[in-house]
């Protein structure tokens, strides 16, 4: 869910409490779009992140703190100058508009108090850091958006500041000021009438309303989201106005609930503040305040995102190659069909040799016996070559497709083994979760031959990329493999021979080792390293995913083999559900 005006709202009122009266000690930008504020408020130091990254916008206080690059960029640079022992007098929102304003009273070069408004527009892909005057002027903006990149306006210093038309909405706290008989709500929510489906009637006319709020609204009314606003009569329109009234209740006094909603497998799938009603049978996972909120919900996802950026070279390596693969594999499918007549040329020559005698000269055709069958076949022949010359050339023809046949089956194997090995390394990227995790993947792809020269630049001293660890709840020891080395690690380094390895049937995936340090896993374990095993591979989404477990001991990995492959003759299977199970602890 992205961040909607109420959610901001919340999050304004936390920072206001929280900041106000403070003073900005330090002031650093540690990636491109995003900043960090530290402020003093009283004896303690509070930390504000701001991102105005297109596709994880947020602004929270976290207890983190993030490394300065060494070489401090322009805009940054900016705000040192403007805001370094600036002490913050107010956090405002402009109505509930998805734009969270700083005003910050510092000192000119004069020495004379000032005003600067550090303007934070939380947008999607128009999200931005804007740093102004009172009168609007821009100072500077972390995104510069020239007239050639936007029609609606220019965000460049010296230009003046404006926020974008919002298509005349109606605030929800003003649809409830009712100072005369006409303004009553009941007299007004005529104006969802309009051609579009009713959830997305009350987010295009109410601000700050979410698609996740309006679908809400709708089920707390009883009505249904997807059918056309203007097919309501108005008295079925005025079941909306008590949910209306209730959410204006919640942002008027502030009364929030942040919570993240979690689905099956664990994964988070929504945050939000007013306990969203179509949600209300999955589990929450509540917080005390939105930036413990915003932080479970986009800490990972935001570094998940910082790795596929840094991993976007590598995964368009490998997509690249699967598709080369894939066209290569087609062909070579293509010719092993085309050597399934060779057996027919064998014949044809053989037969020739042995009725040849038969046929005039001219003929182009000679019709005799098939001796393995009993019945008559017609062979085609060159009438300008005897009979004999025509079988000698059905016999080439014959071996020549034999050696293609041996040959393309052997390409075709090998093609496969490619596609696998690729397929099993998109695996790896997505399991990515760090630098190191990068560079094993790196490494692999050039110790296999798809990489033909390493970088040459100078690579950073890092931590080796580790397995996953987990306890189950019985106490047994679970690992897990991030990639193709790791797998091999762990299949035939780390594990013993009386541990269970697991993984996910035919489909990529990591290599789960049960460790059993001599005693016998109970039943819980193998079904909580199934799940586990079902989780990190590629039929995740899949709900609920058939899984190989066998010895360790039974495990092979034959010669010359493709890194994480292996291959075993007895095993057992279970369908388990891809998710982290309940009482897994993560080590």
């Amino acid at each position: 869910m992205a961040l909607d005006g109420i959610t901001i709202h919340a999050l304004t009122d936390e920072l206001a409490r929280r900041l106000s009266g403070g003073r900005i000690s330090k002031i650093v930008q540690p990636e491109r779009d995003e900043i960090m504020l530290t402020v003093r408020c009283g004896d303690e130091n509070e930390r504000v992140l701001i991102s105005a990254g297109a596709s994880l916008p947020f602004v929270y206080l976290t207890d983190t703190n993030k490394q300065a690059p060494l070489t401090a960029p322009n805009f940054c640079m900016v705000l040192r100058k403007h805001l370094s022992g600036g002490r913050i007098v107010d956090i405002t929102q402009p109505g509930l508009e998805r734009i969270i304003e700083f005003m910050i009273e510092s000192l000119d070069e004069m020495g004379d108090r000032c005003l600067r408004i550090l303007t934070v527009e939380l947008m999607g892909k128009h999200s931005n850091i804007i740093l102004r005057k009172p009168d609007n002027v821009i100072i500077d903006s972390i995104k510069h958006i020239s007239a050639a990149t936007s029609s609606v306006r220019e965000v460049l210093p010296g230009r003046n500041y404006f926020i974008p038309n919002a298509d005349d909405k109606i605030d929800l706290h003003n649809f409830f000021l009712c100072e005369s008989p006409g303004d009553l709500p009941s007299e007004n929510i005529s104006i969802l009438c309009k051609p579009v489906p009713l959830s997305k009637s009350l987010y295009t006319t109410f601000t700050g309303l979410s698609p996740a709020v309006a679908e809400s609204l709708c089920d707390e009314a009883g009505l249904d989201s997807g059918r056309g606003a203007n097919t309501y009569s108005s008295d079925e329109l005025c079941k909306l106005i008590a949910p209306l009234s209730r959410l204006n209740d919640i942002v008027s006094a502030n009364d929030f609930s942040p919570s993240v909603i979690i689905n099956e497998a664990g994964d988070p799938v929504e945050f939000e503040v007013t306990q969203l009603i179509q949600f209300k049978d999955m589990k929450r996972t509540e917080y005390g305040t939105v930036s413990q909120m915003l932080i479970s919900y986009y800490e990972d996802r935001n570094e998940h995102a910082l790795i596929r950026q840094k991993s976007s070279d590598l995964r368009k390596i490998v997509t690249t190659l699967l598709e080369r693969f894939a066209k290569k594999y087609d062909i070579q499918k293509k010719q092993l069909a085309d050597t399934a007549k060779m057996d027919k040329l064998r014949l044809y020559g053989e037969l020739l040799q042995t009725y040849g005698y038969t046929a005039g000269d001219g003929d182009e055709s000679i019709v005799c016996d098939n001796y393995y069958t009993g019945e008559s076949i017609t062979i085609p022949l060159d009438p300008t070559i005897s009979p004999m010359a025509n079988s000698v050339r059905y016999f080439d023809r014959y071996n020549k497709l034999k050696r293609t046949k041996e040959a393309v089956t052997k390409q075709l194997a090998e093609t496969e083994a490619d596609i696998t090995h690729l397929r099993s390394v998109l695996a790896s990227l997505d399991m990515a979760s760090d630098e190191s995790d990068l560079a094993q993947i790196r490494d692999e792809l050039f110790d296999s031959g798809y990489i033909k020269k390493r970088s040459s630049a100078k690579k950073k001293s890092q931590a080796k990329s580790l397995p996953l660890r987990f306890a189950s709840s019985d106490g047994f020891h679970i690992l897990v493999g991030k990639n193709n080395y790791q797998n091999d690690e762990l299949s035939f380094k780390i594990a013993k021979g009386n541990d269970w390895w697991f993984h996910a049937k035919q489909m990529p995936g990591s290599h789960v080792i049960l460790q059993c340090e001599g005693k016998d896993p109970t039943d819980r374990a193998f079904e909580e390293a199934a799940c586990i095993a079902a989780y990190y591979s590629s039929g995740r989404t899949m709900g609920k995913v058939e899984v190989d477990y066998v010895k360790k001991s039974e495990l092979k990995k034959p010669a010359g083999a493709k890194p994480g492959f292996v291959v075993y003759y007895t095993n057992y299977s279970m369908t388990a559900k891809a998710v982290i199970p309940e009482g897994i602890t993560a080590l």
